[in-house]
């Protein structure tokens, strides 16, 4: 990886924080990559117009902060993911959860639960998460 500077990273945590425009460019990074900017541009085109010099400016800072970095092949530039999905998810929420929640799980899961209609499906699957959580903890392996 390379040295980060100006980094979208959260020294206190580590937590990577991207942008939107950030966020759109990783996710095709993550599907093509390794991939060239023309490619993400391309890909891109479907959802928002935006041109070929913003969209590769962008990728060059995000070099900078350590989300891409660059593999030359002769006169191409490829870009490659620095940081995981995960990672990027877990900042992303994080965030959120400390704005709105104050960092508490507890609240978030009540307000879900309260405000956004879940379904019986989605009921479901989170008690099934949660209770899976608990035998994990219960029994270590």
């Amino acid at each position: 990886m390379p040295k980060l500077k100006n980094t979208g990273l959260n020294s206190e945590n580590n937590a990577v924080e991207l942008t939107e425009a950030e966020w759109e460019i990783m996710k095709v990074v993550w599907e093509k990559e390794p991939c060239a900017a023309g490619t993400v541009q391309e890909t891109l085109a479907g959802s928002r117009d935006r041109a070929y010099s913003t969209v590769k400016t962008t990728m060059d800072r995000m070099v900078e902060k350590g989300f891409l970095e660059i593999e030359r092949i002769r006169n191409l530039q490829l870009f490659k993911s620095c940081i995981s999905e995960v990672d990027a998810r877990r900042g992303e929420f994080r965030k959120m959860l400390k704005r709105a929640f104050d960092g508490a799980l507890t609240p978030m899961m009540q307000f879900l639960i309260e405000h956004e209609c879940l379904s019986k499906e989605e009921a479901s699957q989170l008690r099934k998460l949660v209770n899976r959580t608990e035998t994990k903890k219960t029994n270590p392996k």
